[in-house]
Formats: C-alpha cells, structure tokens, sequence
C-alpha cells in the first residue's frame, strides 16, 4: 500500500506540473515514476510469490479494466 501511495503521489505532482509528457523539464519526474512503478512491481512480484494471487488473474483483470477505458477514456488508442 505505501509503494502504491508513493506512485500516485509521483503521479500527481507530473499532472500538476504538466500539461502534456513532451514538456521539457520532466526528466527528473519521470525518473520518479520509474522508480516508483518498479517498487510497485516488485511488490506484486512478491505478492504472487506468496500465492496472494496468480499472473493469469491480474492479467485477465487489465483486460476487463483497458475494454472499459476504451470506451469511457482517452487513454486507449482505437488504432493500436
């Protein structure tokens, strides 16, 4: 939980500071991102380690979770 709260904090201050990711100056923020998103993995790598949950399921689970955004966000590129 505290590795997830790290990434959306890190989240958060690039949408606050950015309007768009080819802003110049962002290198450090993404930098963080990356750094947070890997805790954030590992922490899920441990996680199915100790038989918390199986790959197949979370996987399954982002396609439920990227079908929705496509129909409800911008994020997903219909031509991709």
């Amino acid at each position: 939980a505290e590795e997830c709260a790290e990434l959306t904090q890190v989240c958060m201050k690039i949408m606050r500071k950015y309007d768009n990711l080819s802003d110049t100056e962002k290198d450090k923020y993404i930098q963080l991102l990356i750094e947070e998103a890997g805790d954030v993995l590992c922490m899920l790598e441990l996680m199915s380690e100790h038989g918390l949950f199986e790959w197949n399921d979370i996987y399954a689970r982002a396609d439920v979770k990227r079908e929705k955004l496509s129909l409800w966000s911008t994020l997903i590129d219909e031509d991709s």
